[in-house]
């Protein structure tokens, strides 16, 4: 009950949000404002209703502490996609053609604001953190970022292959890393600083989706191991293997902090109990 509750309050709005950013047609201050009003709106509403359904404070998105987090996710996330397009370029699989748009980078940044933090609070907040109280962080794990990458499969140039990508390199891996800080906002760093890099900084297409050029005017070519294809660099095989190192970089990490959940264990009937 809790988890249909929390999801779809938190989906409402995030459908909302998408709709009044669908129809504001990249048109700058319209996406910016209807972005971050959509993410803002997005954490109250998460907020509000977890206190309502736990009975408790929400401290994975609590504000002191946010910033700190948000920027170490920022850096991993922006230093990730750094590392595997210059791999891609090195290869001859990303070549820059010249300056982009700031105008079509500020519109993506309200786009991608939007789009993370309602998919972090969905995934990561919601589902993710209660399927684990029941079968643990290995499971939740599993589950999380396999509908993860399913959720993926209705994108344009969206494939089997994309979509497990996805599962991998994105579910798993934000995944593991709000298990390791037990905070939203790192996995919401490291969310944004993919995406916005991918679009926004390199202008590549961003989970198949073709956008308006960002800082650069780049473009991808080759075979969908090297490139990705009409998907992306997301659906490159060294997108996986990066979101796989990191990966088991916070699994580690959330096992040194003690932050992994055991299954929860049934109670044994009474019977065998009195005997």
């Amino acid at each position: 009950m809790r988890l249909l509750a929390q999801f779809g309050a938190v989906a409402l709005v995030a459908f909302a949000g998408s709709a009044v950013v669908g129809a504001a047609g990249w048109n700058v201050p319209l996406t910016l404002v209807g972005g971050f009003a959509t993410a803002v709106l997005s954490l109250w509403v998460y907020a509000w209703v977890v206190r309502r359904t736990e009975r408790r404070e929400p401290v994975e998105v609590a504000v002191a502490g946010a910033a700190p987090a948000f920027g170490r996710g920022l850096l991993v996330g922006l230093g990730m996609f750094a590392a595997v397009i210059a791999t891609i370029a090195s290869l001859g699989g990303y070549e820059v053609l010249g300056w982009g748009s700031p105008a079509g980078a500020a519109a993506l940044l309200g786009v991608t604001v939007a789009a993370v933090v309602t998919e972090e609070l969905l995934f990561r907040g919601v589902l993710f953190r209660i399927v684990e109280q029941r079968i643990g962080t290995w499971a939740a794990l599993m589950v999380s970022g396999v509908l993860f990458g399913a959720a993926h499969l209705f994108n344009d140039n969206a494939t089997l292959w994309s979509g497990t990508a996805i599962a991998v390199e994105a579910g798993f891996l934000l995944a593991a890393a709000y298990a390791a800080t037990r905070t939203l906002w790192l996995p919401i760093g490291v969310h944004f600083g993919w995406n916005f890099a991918q679009g926004g900084i390199f202008g590549t297409s961003v989970s198949g989706q073709d956008a308006p050029r960002g800082l650069l005017d780049g473009v991808t070519s080759g075979p969908v191991p090297l490139s990705g294809g009409g998907f992306g660099p997301e659906a490159s095989a060294f997108s996986v293997l990066a979101g796989l190192v990191v990966t088991v970089a916070f699994l580690w990490l959330a096992k040194r902090r003690g932050n992994l959940v055991p299954p929860r264990r049934r109670s044994a009937p009474a019977a065998t109990l009195a005997g």
